[in-house]
């Protein structure tokens, strides 16, 4: 790469990363989704807007891809085998019939205006994909990873993650390239699925009983971070080199990554780069929008009655898939409504599309605003989708009975070390307990359980509320930062008047100043340490 490519690189990085920053601001001060302004911004400095990034740069693509294999990646480390078994029926059910449901219609529609059987097909295929990140962010965020709505539209969006393996096998036949290999090309489908769900077992089962002792009594961050960044090129390369998505390898060495004593680590290591390119990755999604696909009122009307169309279709498909796994018409919609987008793997085959020759620059185009638009709208129809699907009680999915018909509700905020012999005390105690964390790796094994979990900021109103607080008796902070923690008795005591509060805090100093915030009592652990040291003197 010459000085003047790098150069070009380095200053469409820095546009790119000023307009997320911009509008991340923006949206963060209206308190309106970040993915919402990423894409905005990125339309805005696009070809399609004001020109400042290169349609050509590839360079910029690169990273933006980076963002997407560290979204799966971290996907992927939070999916268990045990999460699949107990999911497989609603993943081959309720997948295929979503899947069918909306490229059957699709194709048809797309057929009729102009392009030929294979592309339409194709187009139907990516319109089907929903977005695997942006629901499961959502759904963890909501508390309802667990919950019967949740657990079957995870298994929707892994069907469809597996799909995408077929479908890409598929192109050539698509395409005209070859007309007779169907036997062949299924067997090595087959086998070519079995290897990867066996490597990655196999890898999944060595780190977790050796390598990952190794490491942890090596105790270097550095080292952890390099394995994990040698797993992951390693099979996104394997991945690549066997003709298939590097996507899928790297959630496929998230998933080997996963379930063992560094996952958390691991997360906390990647969060900011994960952060950082995934931002890249939606602002440059954001520049292929081009405006002049509804220059005119025509073209315009056109693009607004796709769009409604295909909300329409994928709710009223992912709604009758899900009622047909035994969930309630009321989950069913609004979880419908959760999956209306289409996803990044839509992308990914839109592209493969044009490449291949089975539609053309424009009618990619057309997919292609369809497309962001639904990502647009997204927020708001998860936020509604998810609020509907919350207020089904269905009593015979669940391990507990809801929250609301407990006699005692607790939350506890923090789910390290004394944030997990809480809980655990709570529970034996008979109290249902809510936790909440930052990471959804920290709460992931607590969701398997049962628990009901929310991956947030414990000082957001927004978190506090959908953990009821409002309608809980105590809440237990036990973060490591005394700042936090007070920013949390506030927020907490703003929302409800009547609760005890019970605080964490390191310093001694910082005791009344969290006791001033609301707090009923404050366990310091300076004080604790000392008085069971002067207590251990004593009985020499």
């Amino acid at each position: 790469m010459d000085s003047s490519n790098v150069e070009q690189l380095a200053g469409n990085l820095l546009l790119v990363l000023g307009a997320g920053l911009i509008a991340a601001a923006v949206c963060r001060r209206l308190g309106v989704s970040m993915l919402v302004g990423y894409l905005v911004a990125g339309a805005l400095i696009g070809h399609g807007g004001l020109g400042w990034i290169s349609e050509g740069d590839h360079s910029l693509t690169a990273l933006a891809d980076a963002g997407v294999l560290l979204l799966l990646f971290s996907i992927g480390m939070e999916l268990s085998f045990e999460s699949l078994r107990h999911a497989f029926r609603w993943i081959v059910g309720g997948g295929t019939v979503q899947m069918f449901l909306v490229a059957a219609p699709v194709a048809l529609a797309v057929h009729f205006m102009g392009i030929g059987w294979s592309g339409a097909v194709l187009v139907g295929c990516a319109v089907a994909f929903s977005s695997t990140v942006l629901v499961f962010k959502a759904l963890a965020e909501w508390g309802q990873s667990t919950s019967p709505h949740g657990r079957r539209a995870i298994g929707i969006l892994l069907f469809q993650d597996v799909a995408l393996v077929p479908l890409i096998l598929l192109i050539p036949m698509l395409t005209g390239e070859t007309s007779r290999l169907l036997l062949h090309d299924l067997t090595v489908l087959i086998l070519q699925s079995a290897l990867l769900v066996s490597v990655v077992a196999a890898f999944r089962h060595v780190i977790r009983r050796w390598v990952a002792p190794a490491l942890q009594k090596l105790r270097s961050v550095e080292l952890v971070m390099l394995f994990t960044l040698t797993i992951l090129g390693a099979f996104c390369l394997v991945a690549q080199r066997n003709d298939l998505p590097p996507m899928l390898g790297a959630l496929a060495a998230g998933v080997a990554l996963g379930g063992n004593r560094l996952t958390r680590q691991i997360d906390a290591l990647i969060l900011p780069y994960r952060e950082t390119f995934a931002a890249v990755f939606f602002v440059s999604l954001g520049t292929l929008m081009r405006f002049d696909v509804v220059s005119s009122a025509g073209s315009a009307a056109l693009a607004m009655a796709l769009l409604a169309g295909v909300l329409a279709l994928k709710t009223a498909a992912a709604a009758a898939s899900l009622r047909l796994t035994g969930l309630r018409w009321r989950g069913a919609l609004g979880t419908g409504l959760g999956l209306a987008q289409m996803g990044e793997f839509s992308f990914v085959l839109l592209l493969i599309g044009e490449q291949s020759g089975l539609m053309g620059a424009a009618h990619r185009d057309l997919v292609m605003f369809v497309a962001l638009g639904t990502l647009i709208l997204t927020p708001q129809l998860l936020k509604s989708g998810l609020k509907l699907a919350g207020r089904t009680l269905e009593q015979p999915d669940d391990r507990r009975p809801a929250t609301i018909n407990m006699p005692r509700h607790a939350i506890v905020v923090g789910a390290g070390p004394i944030g997990r012999q809480v809980t655990s005390q709570l529970e034996i105690s008979g109290i249902d307990v809510c936790l909440i964390d930052f990471s959804s790796v920290n709460l992931h094994g607590y969701a398997l359980q049962g628990f009901h979990t929310i991956a947030g900021d414990g000082s957001d109103p927004l978190v506090l509320r959908r953990a009821d607080v409002e309608q809980c008796s105590l809440v237990v902070v036990t973060v490591a930062q005394d700042m936090a923690a007070e920013n949390i008795v506030l927020s907490v005591r703003q929302l409800s008047r009547t609760c005890k509060i019970v605080v964490r805090c390191r310093y001694q100093a910082n005791v009344a100043r969290i006791r001033r915030a609301g707090a009923n009592q404050v366990v310091s652990e300076e004080s604790e340490a000392s008085d069971a040291m002067v207590r251990f003197l004593q009985e020499m």
